[in-house]
């Protein structure tokens, strides 16, 4: 029986076009992603090489993800308190992480990265279009229970539209030049559009330190410590203008002081309370396994013990610490904790160059960390894969990128020792 050859320009080809489809559905569906994902990881896997994936692995920014899972792997043998049934779903968190060496290879070699980043830009204007037409008419049917939000929850929408916003406003101020001003100003008026909705139709409280974290980033990348000054002050008074024009924002920052205050006082189960609740056990479960944590899909059961006897905010059940450093250090440690914010380091590094590529890169890492400081933006589910997949192409982008750089300047030299 002849054996199957397999045309891996065709398969890369295919698997370009499932990474496409992939950034069309993040935003609208959890399953269409689930599925198309299964899709382009069978017909990517036949055309990695073992020397461009060793490669990758071996380097910080590559091999981090991989330690990552293999520790949240290996964990799995230790969560006593646990059934394999939890212990793989533990695991699922820590897979996100281990597509972004496969995206870094398969986008050092694609011309499809940028399409990529254009079918999420456009899926989100679609979904920007949607916010605003059930923010006018919020009796129309939707996905979604929360005001202005037509599919899923209100923290991921304002986190997506925060990410276009900081990507489109950069990409306003870089072409803002005579002869371009058309473009500049679609761009910007756009950007600002993504922003307005996320201020005035439904806030995501996270996305606003996100936004906050973002302005001092921009500052720092245009001009150092004085841009940041800058940025800190513009952003000031925008926030103040804001704050005036929007009572819903006003609304939603200043509920923050109240619910803290009653969970404090009378143990209440609000938002903020649930948040201080839970953060205080993780960390008490951390420092019950500090090395080498409670296992790999511990989460739900430590936190359902803790709850037994327990009233309001801190008898809340919860398979989620709503922080990623604290989600990983209850399953893994302060080896695995380590290990993270190595790779998130690592990842900034990769993007802590000029260009409007590594801008949109530093733009997802960042957005991640910071909102990984009041969630669990690695283990949820859409979140998590637009960090994967957001850092995966772009370093492939950036990587492909420079490499054809260099080998334009190799042939520059060339043709000029030859001339």
């Amino acid at each position: 029986m002849p054996a199957i050859k397999l045309d891996k320009d065709r398969l890369r080809v295919l698997a370009d076009w499932f990474a496409v489809a992939i950034a069309v559905a993040l935003p609208w569906s959890t399953s269409a992603v689930s599925i198309l994902l299964v899709l382009w990881a069978l017909v990517l896997v036949p055309t990695l090489d073992v020397e461009g994936l060793k490669e990758e692995v071996l380097t910080p920014f590559g091999g981090l993800p991989v330690l990552l899972f293999l520790l949240g792997a290996i964990g799995m043998l230790w969560a006593t308190g646990a059934t394999w049934h939890e212990r793989i779903n533990g695991l699922d968190g820590f897979l996100k992480p281990l597509i972004i060496p496969l995206l870094a290879i398969q986008f050092s070699r694609s011309d499809k990265g940028q399409f990529v980043l254009l079918a999420f830009l456009s899926a989100c204007v679609l979904l920007l279009i949607g916010s605003i037409v059930v923010a006018i008419w919020p009796d129309l049917p939707r996905g979604s229970r929360d005001p202005g939000v037509l599919v899923k929850a209100y923290i991921v929408q304002s986190i997506e539209f925060t990410i276009c916003a900081a990507v489109l406003l950069d990409f306003a101020v870089r072409t803002a030049r005579p002869g371009r001003w058309l473009g500049a100003a679609a761009a910007a008026g756009l950007g600002l559009a993504f922003l307005a909705d996320v201020l005035f139709v439904a806030t995501g409280r996270t996305a606003l330190v996100v936004i906050a974290a973002l302005v001092i980033l921009f500052g720092v990348r245009r001009a150092g410590w004085k841009g940041a000054i800058v940025a800190g002050v513009i952003g000031a008074i925008v926030a103040s203008v804001v704050w005036t024009a929007s009572p819903y924002l006003r609304k939603r920052v200043s509920s923050l002081y109240p619910e803290t205050v009653n969970f404090l006082k009378h143990d209440a189960a609000t938002s903020a309370g649930e948040r201080l609740a839970f953060w205080e056990k993780s960390v008490r479960f951390i420092e019950a396994a500090p090395v080498l944590g409670n296992g790999t899909g511990s989460i739900n059961g430590l936190f359902a013990k803790a709850a037994v006897g327990q009233t309001g905010a801190l008898g809340e059940l919860s398979a989620n610490p709503h922080n990623q450093t604290f989600a990983v250090g209850i399953q893994i440690g302060l080896i695995g904790m380590a290990v993270l914010w190595a790779m998130w380091i690592a990842q900034a590094f990769r993007f802590w160059q000029p260009g409007p590529l590594a801008w949109i890169g530093l733009v997802i890492v960042v957005q991640n960390v910071v909102g990984s400081l009041f969630n669990s933006f690695i283990f949820d589910f859409t979140e998590g894969w637009i960090y994967a997949f957001g850092v995966g192409v772009l370093a492939g982008i950036v990587k492909g990128d420079g490499a054809a750089s260099r080998g334009d300047l190799a042939k520059t030299g060339e043709d000029t020792r030859a001339a």
